[in-house]
C-alpha cells in the first residue's frame, strides 16, 4: 500500500517546525540572491579597476574556488557536529566575509574583495550543505521531498532579487561616478544583507528544537556512520592544517618575487589549495574507505565531471552574457543586465515545465535534448546576424542575442538531473561525502569562466577560425571584439557536449543489480 493515500492530510511542514523552516528558506533565497548578484561583479570591477576580462574573472575563481575548497569541511561539519551548526557557522562566514567589503572599498583593493568574496562564498558553501538535510528532517519522511521542493522554490526568487540589486544599485552607478563612489556602491547591498544574516544567526543561537507535543510523526534521523570518532576541535584543527600548508607553499613561492610566473595565476594557486581537502579525506580511515567506494562507480565520478563542466557553462555563460550583449548591440551594461533577467526567468519556467514533464519521460532523455538544443542555440548565438529584428519595451533584439538568451532554457534541467543520476542508488553511508564531491564540482565555475574570459580578450586564438568574415575591429571600452566574443561561446559547445555524454551513457535508471 502506497504511504501516500488519498484525502492524506499530512502537513508538508509541522505547525512546531513553521518557524525554523521559514527562517532556512530565507537561507535559501539569500544564497540564491548571492550568487546572481556575484555574476554582475565581473563587468563591474572590470569597468572600476580597468582590468582585463580574465583578470575580472577572478570574482568567479573566489566564489566558486570557495566552494570548492571547503564542500569537504562542510559535509564534515554536518555529520560532526549538527545541521544547526552548519548554518551558524554558514552564516557567521558570510557575515565576515561581507564585512571584508568596507576596508576593501576604503583601501580601493581589488585584491582585498577578492579575500572578501572568497570567506563569504565559503559561508554559502557550508550553508547550502547544512540547510538542504536540514529541511528534509523537519517532518514526516513522507512529505520530505514536497517540503524541501517548497524550499528550494524560494531560491530562484532570491536569484530574481540579487539580479535586480545589481542592476540598480550597483551597475546602474558605474557612470560617471568616481572611483570611491563607485565602490561604495559594490558594498551597499553586500554589507546591508548582513543584517538579514544577522537575524537568521540569533534566531539559530536561541533556537531549541521543541519536544513532544501533539503532532507526533516518525522523522528521519541522521545519518551517524560517517563519524570519526575524532575530537571535534582535532577535525577542524587538522582540516585548518590542511589547507594551511598549501597556502603556505604558495605564499613562499611568491615571496619576493616580481613576476611568480605560474605560481602568480589564480587558478593555479586555487588548485594547489584544493589538494588540502583531498589531503583531509585520504588521512581520514572512514572517509577514505568512501571516497573509494565512490570512485569504483563510474555513474558517480563521471557525474562529478559533468556537473564540473555543467556549473562551468551555466556561471561562465551568464558571466559573460552582459558583455556579448554590450558588443553586439551597443548597450550599457546596466541596460544589457535586462538580458540577463530574461534569460533567468526562461530559466526558472523551463526548470518547473521539465520537472514537471520527468513524471512521464526519463530524465536523462529530457537531459539529452536539451543539452542540443543548447549546442544549437551556442551555434546560432556564434553565427547568426546582430541585425536588430524587433524591439520590446525599448530593449532591441537580434537573432544571435535571442539564441544567447534560449542556452538559459537549454541548461535548465542539468544541475539537478546531473546530481540525481550520480547519487541514485548510492549506498546512505557514502552519500553525503557524494553530496560533497558533487558540490566540489562547482570548482567549474572558477575554471570555465576565465578559460571564456580569456578568448573574449584576446586577438590572437586559435578559435577564430571558427568564425571567418567576423568583425575584428577591437573595442576600446569592452576590451574585446565581435569576432573574440563570437568565438568564445565554443567553450559551453564543449560543455554541452560532455552533459550529453553523460546522459547517454546513463540514460538508463539504476536497477538493484547495478548498485
Amino acid at each position: 500500500m502506497s504511504k501516500y493515500t488519498k484525502g492524506d492530510l499530512t502537513p508538508v511542514v509541522p505547525k512546531r517546525f513553521r518557524t525554523v523552516f521559514f527562517m532556512l528558506v530565507a537561507c535559501f533565497a539569500l544564497w540564491g540572491l548571492l550568487n546572481n548578484m556575484t555574476d554582475n561583479l565581473v563587468p563591474a570591477f572590470e569597468a572600476i579597476f580597468g582590468i582585463k576580462p580574465s583578470e575580472s574573472a577572478g570574482v568567479q575563481i573566489s566564489f566558486y574556488g570557495a566552494y570548492a575548497v571547503l564542500a569537504v569541511f562542510a559535509a564534515m561539519m554536518v555529520e560532526e557536529f549538527s545541521y544547526k551548526t552548519g548554518v551558524l557557522a554558514g552564516l557567521g562566514f558570510y557575515i565576515l566575509g561581507a564585512l571584508i567589503y568596507i576596508p576593501a572599498c576604503i583601501a580601493q583593493s581589488f585584491d582585498l574583495y577578492l579575500l572578501g568574496i572568497f570567506i563569504l562564498a565559503g559561508g554559502l558553501s557550508i550553508l547550502e550543505t547544512s540547510c538542504n538535510p536540514y529541511v528534509l528532517s523537519l517532518g514526516p519522511e513522507k512529505t520530505a521531498v514536497r517540503r524541501l521542493n517548497f524550499a528550494q522554490a524560494f531560491n530562484p526568487v532570491g536569484s530574481l532579487a540579487g539580479i535586480f540589486l545589481a542592476k540598480y544599485l550597483i551597475l546602474a552607478n558605474l557612470e560617471g561616478n568616481s572611483k570611491a563612489i563607485q565602490l561604495f556602491w559594490v558594498c551597499v547591498p553586500y554589507v546591508g544583507l548582513i543584517a538579514v544574516a544577522a537575524v537568521i544567526w540569533f534566531f539559530f543561537v536561541r533556537y531549541k528544537a521543541p519536544e513532544g507535543g501533539s503532532e507526533q510523526y516518525e522523522m528521519p534521523k541522521q545519518d551517524d556512520s560517517m563519524k570519526t570518532g575524532i575530537s571535534k576541535p582535532k577535525l577542524i584543527g587538522l582540516y585548518g592544517l590542511c589547507i594551511a600548508v598549501p597556502v603556505g607553499f604558495l605564499l613562499a613561492m611568491n615571496y619576493g618575487l616580481e613576476d611568480p610566473g605560474i605560481w602568480g595565476n589564480m587558478v593555479c594557486q586555487l588548485l594547489v589549495v584544493m589538494v588540502g581537502p583531498v589531503v583531509f579525506t585520504l588521512l581520514l580511515k572512514n572517509y577514505r574507505s568512501m571516497l573509494c567506494a565512490l570512485l569504483n562507480l563510474p555513474r558517480y565520478w563521471m557525474g562529478v565531471v559533468a556537473q564540473f563542466f555543467y556549473v562551468g557553462v551555466q556561471i561562465a555563460a551568464w558571466t559573460w552574457l552582459n558583455k556579448y550583449c554590450c558588443v553586439q548591440l551597443g548597450l550599457s551594461t546596466d541596460v544589457a543586465a535586462t538580458y540577463y533577467v530574461i534569460s533567468l526567468i526562461l530559466f526558472i519556467l523551463c526548470r518547473w515545465v521539465a520537472t514537471y514533464y520527468m513524471k512521464k519521460f526519463n530524465p536523462a532523455d529530457m537531459m539529452s535534448l536539451f543539452a542540443i538544443v543548447a549546442i544549437a542555440c551556442c551555434a546560432g548565438t556564434m553565427y547568426l546576424p546582430s541585425d536588430v529584428l524587433f524591439h520590446i519595451g525599448g530593449l532591441p533584439f537580434s537573432a544571435n542575442v535571442i539564441c544567447l538568451i534560449l542556452i538559459s532554457g537549454g541548461m535548465s534541467l542539468m544541475f539537478p538531473t546531473i546530481y540525481g543520476i550520480a547519487l541514485g542508488g548510492l549506498n546512505q553511508r557514502i552519500v553525503k561525502l557524494g553530496a560533497a564531491g558533487l558540490i566540489m564540482a562547482i570548482l567549474g565555475g572558477a575554471i570555465i569562466t576565465p578559460w571564456m574570459g580569456s578568448i573574449i580578450e584576446s586577438t590572437q586564438s586559435i578559435w577564430f577560425c571558427l568564425i571567418p568574415g567576423a568583425d575584428t575591429t577591437w573595442n576600446t571600452e569592452f576590451k574585446t571584439s565581435d569576432l573574440a566574443v563570437r568565438a568564445s561561446f565554443i567553450v559551453p559547445v564543449i560543455c554541452f557536449a560532455v552533459v550529453l555524454l553523460y546522459s547517454v551513457m546513463f540514460r538508463k535508471p539504476l536497477t538493484s543489480s547495478d548498485k
